[in-house]
């Protein structure tokens, strides 16, 4: 068996780095689609509404960094982050079952990014192709 996950590491790297994005890119294009309605959500929960550029900028350009896999380490800390921050912010009433699964599911993506810090892009990434040169 570790034969075979070895032979196709770089192919599970590479759907997983797809996979893990596409969250973040579908819900950062739905903050562009649905701006004021984002905005009107996020200050609900207290927060000003300016939060909604960098939240933007960092859930289309850092997956979009991920998918190809350049500067995959700094990526993954700051969606990481992300995750944690807005577990925190808006999944915080655990006497909801939604919410605590939402603060669960944001937890276990940080994990993943983390994972993915540590131990970078494989062969079909920029960071491979740049680290050989």
């Amino acid at each position: 068996m570790s034969m075979l996950l070895k032979s196709i590491e770089n192919y599970i790297d590479l759907i997983a780095r797809i996979f893990i994005s596409l969250l973040f890119l579908i819900n950062g294009y739905s903050k562009v689609i649905y701006f004021d309605g984002t905005i009107s959500w996020m200050e609900s929960y207290g927060l000003p509404g300016f939060f909604i550029y960098p939240a933007i900028l960092l859930e289309i350009i850092a997956p979009l960094l991920l998918i190809i896999g350049y500067k995959t380490k700094i990526s993954s800390v700051m969606l990481a982050g992300f995750c944690i921050v807005t577990a925190l912010i808006f999944s915080n009433d655990f006497s909801e079952q939604s919410q605590l699964n939402g603060f669960f599911k944001n937890i276990g993506l940080s994990a993943g990014f983390l994972f993915l810090a540590i131990n970078g892009s494989k062969k079909f990434s920029l960071d491979y192709k740049l680290a050989k040169n």
